[in-house]
């Protein structure tokens, strides 16, 4: 990965920042503890030093690190192999950074259901753990995501617009926020990586325009977008894909999964870790470009408490600085938050463009 963005693939790289990274996750953010069973799974495409990382943080805090490598699937949400399911249900800790992730599929629902915490990571490396983890402020951020999940939650109704003819309309309806960025705090819980949160407005009010600018991942052959994707939506569902190359390759593999349920809007989620400031094409950094909006659309898990529903699919689109309005008030404009509380941690957290408040 690093040879394409630039980066020393060599196994001493950054290998302290790395290491202190790690134990970010497996200590602070996913609370592992000794005689805890820690299991990481990759991919014949993932950054095995991360894996590696990751095993060493666990053992020093002695908890027991189990790493599975596994053969590269050709889609997302697909169950791994039969025996990782196992060691899935029967650990305390899954940390999954394969490219390929298995999040909404089948097996990982069941083991959630098992009680394992699960964090997903797909795609993680050395500088994406570095500037995503290391270099930020985890608690800082964790506040900032539960600010903006308190004034969501105040809302009736959304409105998000941006300059490529974006306008889509939700009604809230006391729906919930989840913070997805936070601490495994609980048995069965479903994790990301620090800075994100999301939600799902009533399914069938959702309608209007979603142009996606920054990233649509999957398909693989997309990732970081050349043009943009725009798409229709009625009652929470993609009527019509619309665009070039990029939008045709798109429609076609919603279509190759022969589900309606694989074109239903499945939640909002707003980006806010600092240390993505620019889409690099890899999607959990993508999703959380600091003041963007991602949409995800496919399997919509329990944890986003919404209908709840399976689907083959998932796939993610962005937008890079959207406006949102919420009951008509400006919550963020063109990428940068408007609220005073919000600006203020945004101040203390250091992001560019927010130094003269």
């Amino acid at each position: 990965m690093e040879l394409r963005l630039g980066f020393e693939p060599e196994n001493s790289y950054l290998k302290y920042e790395l290491y202190k990274g790690a134990m970010k996750v497996v200590r602070d953010a996913m609370l592992a503890k000794p005689g805890e069973t820690v299991l990481i799974t990759a991919d014949t495409s993932s950054d095995m030093r991360v894996a590696n990382a990751l095993a060493a943080s666990a053992y020093a805090i002695d908890a027991i690190p189990v790493v599975a490598e596994y053969p590269t699937a050709k889609e997302t949400c697909i169950d791994p192999p039969k025996h990782l399911q196992e060691a899935a249900c029967a650990s305390d800790v899954w940390i999954e950074i394969a490219d390929k992730n298995v999040q909404h599929c089948l097996s990982w629902q069941r083991a959630l259901s098992c009680g394992c915490r699960y964090t997903c990571l797909t795609g993680m490396d050395v500088d994406m753990i570095i500037r995503c983890v290391t270099n930020v402020d985890y608690d800082k951020v964790i506040e900032l995501g539960e600010t903006m999940k308190n004034i969501i939650e105040q809302a009736k109704t959304i409105r998000v617009t941006s300059k490529y003819g974006t306008d889509l309309y939700g009604e809230m309806q006391g729906r919930k926020v989840r913070h997805s960025g936070r601490k495994a705090i609980e048995k069965g819980q479903s994790n990301m990586m620090c800075g994100q949160i999301s939600w799902c407005p009533m399914e069938s009010t959702i309608h209007g325009t979603l142009v996606f600018d920054g990233a649509l991942w999957p398909p693989a052959s997309i990732a970081l977008l050349k043009e943009p994707v725009k798409l229709t939506l009625e009652d929470g569902r993609v009527t019509k894909v619309e665009g070039g190359r990029e939008a045709d390759i798109f429609r076609e593999w919603l279509a190759g999964y022969n589900d309606p349920a694989s074109y239903r809007l499945a939640h909002y989620s707003l980006g806010f870790n600092p240390g993505v400031l620019t889409p690099t094409g890899r999607i959990v950094e993508d999703e959380r470009v600091f003041g963007g909006i991602e949409f995800g659309i496919g399997s919509q898990g329990a944890s986003i408490l919404g209908e709840k529903w399976d689907a083959p699919s998932h796939t993610d689109g962005t937008i890079l600085k959207p406006t949102i309005y919420l009951d008509d008030e400006v919550f963020e404009q063109n990428g940068e938050y408007m609220n005073p509380k919000i600006r203020k941690l945004c101040v203390e957290l250091g992001v560019p463009g927010y130094e003269g408040d």
